[in-house]
């Protein structure tokens, strides 16, 4: 049986679990990453990094190489029935960042695990599935299967924290016994990737219709992605069928020959009811689903990361951490909860809405953009500050 020993094991190579790896490495904290994954998801997921994700992802040398791959989104532009309802300038929302960055999850990926082999070659370990834990109260060990190391089949990790970062479907908040407060909504999107032929530049732009909301973000190598509000689930929808849906709402028809990624969802939610177990912290989607409308959830799990680093850096050195994990369960649950709230926002603004409600709806969006406090004051709401 195969055994690795470190200071910290993290259960999920994502991108938070990658960032929190770099930010420990970088401090002299050694680390184990399991990732279950063999090879990177190629489809682009999240696309949106907020200046503050930003500032955080710089702590690690990384921010410089994503900007200068991705989309730098200036200005957000809403309309309704062909008019332009309103603009927004993230010109203004930092002085080191003032924009939003539009960059495919796998290059976001693949640039901080570069960052973390060049801080530890060994740290990443790939086609590793966690199947439980034992925690020992001054250690916690991980068992796993292993298919990267050469006796293949069972093995285990030891350290002295881990770390769930495993996703929304976390197995190992299961195994904890974490419940969650879960909610759901009537809210179903599709969306797709397509060579832009839009004429809206690097501008992200919201359509607020009457069927419902569809909204378009710039990405790098001169594709769109656009999202598409639908009253059920898309079920068998095709490339074709969102390009009709976005044709008959904007009056722009992407070409669905072009289409280079298709994906449906229904929105959910989930907040754990404890981020910290024993010596087991969720991080990321693993202790708070937030709906992907607004581009806040691999955010929200940096911002755990930033905040989680120094704790785990002091505990693994034998400082007194535990009042401080107890300050960041509650932090960090008050910081999710605004991040839901804001995201059941965005999503009633783009549901359907008869004719003189609509019409209502555009008069007070029009009327608060022209406010330029109020623009300034969306301006950082949007952008997580």
């Amino acid at each position: 049986m195969a055994e690795l020993a470190a200071d910290v094991v993290i259960a999920g190579g994502g991108p938070v679990g990658l960032f929190l790896a770099a930010l420990l490495l970088q401090e002299g904290v050694a680390v184990k990453v399991l990732e279950q994954r063999q090879s990177r998801n190629q489809h682009t997921r999240a696309i949106g990094i907020h200046p503050p994700a930003l500032r955080a992802l710089a702590r690690v040398g990384v921010a410089s190489t994503m900007v200068q791959e991705g989309v730098r989104i200036r200005k957000g532009v809403a309309l309704s029935g062909g008019k332009t309802v309103g603009t927004m300038d993230f010109g203004t929302v930092s002085a080191d960042f003032p924009f939003v960055l539009a960059l495919p999850q796998f290059r976001t990926e693949k640039i901080l695990e570069d960052r973390v082999r060049a801080l530890d070659p060994d740290a990443l370990v790939r086609g590793a599935n966690v199947t439980g834990l034992t925690d020992h109260g001054g250690r916690v060990t991980v068992a796993f299967d292993s298919t990267e190391h050469s006796s293949h089949g069972p093995a285990r990790a030891t350290a002295a924290l881990l770390v769930a970062a495993d996703g929304a479907r976390s197995g190992l908040r299961a195994t904890l016994g974490v419940t969650a407060s879960r909610r759901t909504y009537p809210d179903h999107y599709l969306m797709g990737d397509f060579d832009d032929d839009s004429g809206l530049g690097e501008k992200a732009a919201l359509f607020l219709e009457q069927q419902g909301i569809v909204e378009s973000f710039p990405l790098p190598g001169g594709i769109r992605r656009w999202v598409v509000r639908l009253n059920c689930p898309a079920g068998a929808a095709t490339a074709a069928d969102l390009a009709g849906l976005v044709r008959r709402r904007t009056g722009i028809r992407p070409d669905p020959a072009t289409t280079s990624m298709l994906s449906a969802f229904s929105v959910s939610s989930a907040i754990a009811r404890r981020a910290v177990a024993g010596r087991t912290i969720l991080l990321g989607d693993a202790a708070h689903e937030i709906s992907p409308i607004g581009g806040q959830g691999m955010n929200l799990g940096w911002f755990d990361a930033e905040a989680l680093a120094p704790l785990v850096s002091l505990a693994v050195a034998g400082g007194p951490a535990h009042s401080q994990f107890s300050d960041f369960e509650r932090a960090r649950r008050r910081a999710a909860v605004r991040a839901r709230r804001q995201a059941e926002i965005n999503m009633a603004l783009g549901r359907p809405l008869a004719a003189p409600l609509l019409r209502i709806r555009t008069a007070a969006l029009r009327t608060a953009a022209s406010i330029p406090a109020v623009n300034r004051w969306a301006g950082r709401r949007f952008t997580m500050q």
